[in-house]
């Protein structure tokens, strides 16, 4: 699953995150699995994460034993909705905007 559309016009590495973080919504991701999952740099991922919590699209949950980070609420797409990529994000992904 990926982020919803409209999150979607952000940097590639911030993308990234969220559709790493979407694809695992419930339980969420440590720093390590996220490093994992997004093929970057630590320091380009700390930069996307900073500008994704400055803008409240993913929270931080250290409550448990260990820190994970998950997607916000308004960034999960609903199960109906349908993950068909759309000609714009194919010609996004393809073309160097």
């Amino acid at each position: 699953m990926r982020a919803k559309r409209e999150y979607r016009d952000r940097g590639e590495t911030q993308v990234a995150i969220l559709d790493a973080l979407v694809e695992r919504n419930e339980e969420g991701m440590t720093i390590f699995e996220l490093r994992a999952a997004v093929s970057v740099g630590i320091d380009e991922i700390e930069s996307g994460l900073a500008d994704l919590k400055a803008d409240e699209l993913i929270v931080v949950d250290s409550q448990r034993t260990r820190t994970v980070i998950k997607p916000a609420d308004r960034v999960v797409p609903d199960p109906a909705e349908t993950d068909d990529e759309s000609v714009v994000d194919w010609v996004r992904e393809r073309l160097p905007f």
